[in-house]
C-alpha cells in the first residue's frame, strides 16, 4: 500500500506530546508526523521553497518552523481577534523566490465595524519581518465577528483568490447573491492588489456570487 506523509496541521499543531500516527485515507494510508505544538488556534498554513512553514494565528501571530526552530514574523497589520476573527490566511506565490511576496487575509477594524480585508508585503532576507505591508482589497465592514471567510488561493495566471464568508448576516441579509457588495463572494485580484475582474453592475474584483438561501 502506498504510504503518503504529511505534516501535522490543525488541531495537531496546538499542543501534546511528539507523535506519529497512521491514518486510512480515499488516497491511501497516510502517516502523520507531529513537527510542533504550543500553538493556539492555528488557521493558516504554507510552505516557502525551502520547506520552511509559516502558520497564523487568530491572535495575530505569524510563525515561521524552520525544521526544529521556530520564529515569530515581524511587520503584521493589526488585525481584530473576536469571534471567529483574527489573523487567518498565508499565500506564498509561486514566485516568491525572486519576489519574496506574502499574502495575508485577516479580520480588521473598517468604517463600519470589521472586514475581511487581504494585503501583501515582502518578508526581509532574514526572514524576521514582512516589509511594506499593504493592505489591498477591503470587504465592507459588519458589526460582530462571525464567518469572514479568508482562504487565499493562487490562480494559475498569477491572479489572487479570496473567498469572503456571509457575516453572519443570515437569511434577512441575504447579501450572497448581492454582487454591490463583498460579503459571501469569491474575490479575484490582480498581484498588484488590484481587481482582476469587473463584472456588469458588481463590485470591482467580483469574481462569483454565493447561494441565497432561506430558513
Amino acid at each position: 500500500m502506498q504510504m503518503i506523509r504529511a505534516m501535522a496541521c490543525g488541531g495537531m499543531l496546538t499542543g501534546g506530546a511528539a507523535m506519529a500516527a497512521t491514518v486510512d485515507t480515499s488516497a491511501g494510508a497516510m502517516e502523520i508526523t507531529q513537527i510542533a505544538d504550543g500553538f493556539d488556534e492555528p488557521w493558516g498554513l504554507a510552505f516557502l521553497p525551502d520547506g520552511a512553514a509559516l502558520v497564523t494565528e487568530r491572535d495575530g501571530r505569524l510563525t515561521l518552523l524552520e525544521g526544529e526552530q521556530r520564529r515569530d514574523i515581524a511587520g503584521l497589520p493589526e488585525v481584530v481577534a473576536e469571534g471567529q476573527g483574527g489573523l487567518l490566511d498565508v499565500l506564498v506565490p509561486r514566485d516568491f523566490a525572486q519576489s519574496r511576496t506574502l499574502w495575508l487575509s485577516y479580520a480588521g477594524a473598517v468604517e463600519g465595524g470589521v472586514a475581511t480585508i487581504a494585503g501583501q508585503g515582502r518578508l526581509s532576507e532574514d526572514a524576521s519581518r514582512i516589509e511594506d505591508f499593504t493592505p489591498v482589497f477591503a470587504a465592507e465592514g459588519y458589526r460582530g465577528g462571525r464567518h469572514f471567510g479568508a482562504r487565499l488561493v493562487e490562480a494559475a495566471d498569477g491572479t489572487v483568490f479570496l473567498t469572503t464568508g456571509d457575516r453572519g448576516t443570515g437569511p434577512k441579509g441575504m447579501q450572497a447573491q448581492d454582487a454591490g457588495r463583498a460579503a459571501s463572494k469569491v474575490i479575484r485580484l490582480n498581484r498588484d492588489g488590484g481587481p482582476a475582474v469587473q463584472l456588469e453592475g458588481a463590485l470591482p474584483g467580483v469574481h462569483s456570487v454565493g447561494q441565497q438561501y432561506v430558513a
